[in-house]
């Protein structure tokens, strides 16, 4: 078997693609020579792991971008982080946690891309919430002595290792709406699209619902560049409609994924992952939408044949 090497990136979102990033990797065709173009950029996991030669990378959360553009220019280095983390980290042990707080205030006046990176890190389930105001309202993990030497020694491996990754190519990053970034797209592109999943991530920065999904589909029907997008097929509970009929036209590729993003065990389930092409993709290890239901069944003692 083998053993696939996914850099992980120092910034964790839920529904974060690390594992599924081989599975992309395989599907991308041979003949691609143009810019990789990510409308939802999220963690950057795909597309610093793809490391093309030219991407435009997008989202419309602002400090996502700001943290990502800083790294790429070497405002914020190994070095760096490692100095803020230490200092913020024992601030943090000292007050017993209560220091995060401050943190979060600090970050909510000012926007600092450190900041962001300490509260995504320190923050309950490396969750990234925003509340109506744009105030990020995520609360402390309960653990103190979060940034311990070899923590901190991790995410300074991961701004590391995004850095090399941006050295390599031509990488731009743009806070702006995802009908901008698709315009943008050529037929020599391929646009990787990652929007956050119905029902699943409606609270990541701004909401996301059926309209959008429908006009993200009318987008993407219309652009002359090769598409791949992300998006949930179904669990035991239930199947994502949209699939059927916003999606059908389109190539789909399947294969079962455990997320652990969410407060309450019960919402940490397996469920069928879908990558929507518009061109000819294969891959070994897709399942059927019954098969993967009762599987999971069995799994649960509610179905044994």
């Amino acid at each position: 078997m083998s053993i696939h090497r996914v850099l992980v990136p120092p910034i964790k979102c839920q529904g974060i693609k690390t594992k599924l990033v081989p599975w992309i990797k395989a599907i991308i065709p041979a003949d691609f020579d143009g810019r990789w173009i990510e409308p939802f950029m999220g963690s950057g996991v795909v597309v610093f792991n793809v490391r093309p030669r030219k991407a435009l990378l997008a989202d419309s959360n602002p400090h996502l971008i700001n943290f990502y553009q800083a790294v790429a220019k070497g405002e914020i280095t190994a070095a760096i982080t490692r100095r803020f983390l230490e200092r913020e980290g024992e601030e943090l042990l000292r007050s017993n946690g209560e220091y995060y707080y401050s943190v979060r205030e600090r970050f909510n006046r000012h926007g600092s891309p450190l900041d962001f990176l300490f509260l995504n890190r320190a923050g309950f389930n490396g969750m990234i919430r925003f509340n109506q105001h744009g105030e990020f309202n995520v609360p402390f993990c309960r653990k103190p002595n979060r940034f311990a030497q070899a923590y901190i020694t991790k995410i300074c491996n991961q701004v590391q290792a995004v850095a090399d990754a941006c050295a390599l190519g031509d990488y731009e990053f743009r806070c702006q709406d995802y009908s901008v970034t698709i315009a943008e797209a050529s037929v020599r592109d391929i646009l990787y699209c990652d929007p956050p999943y119905i029902a699943r991530h409606t609270d990541y920065f701004n909401g996301w619902d059926e309209e959008h999904e429908r006009q993200l589909a009318k987008l993407l029907s219309d652009t002359p560049a090769r598409f791949i997008l992300s998006t949930w097929h179904g669990n035991e509970f239930r199947t994502n409609q949209l699939i059927d009929t916003v999606w059908a036209r389109y190539n789909i590729l399947t294969r079962e994924h455990f997320y652990h993003v969410g407060a309450k065990e019960v919402n940490r389930n397996p469920m069928l992952e879908a990558l929507v092409t518009n061109f000819g993709a294969s891959y070994k290890e897709q399942k059927p939408l019954r098969a993967v239901q009762l599987t999971l069944l069995e799994k649960r003692g509610v179905y044994n044949g």
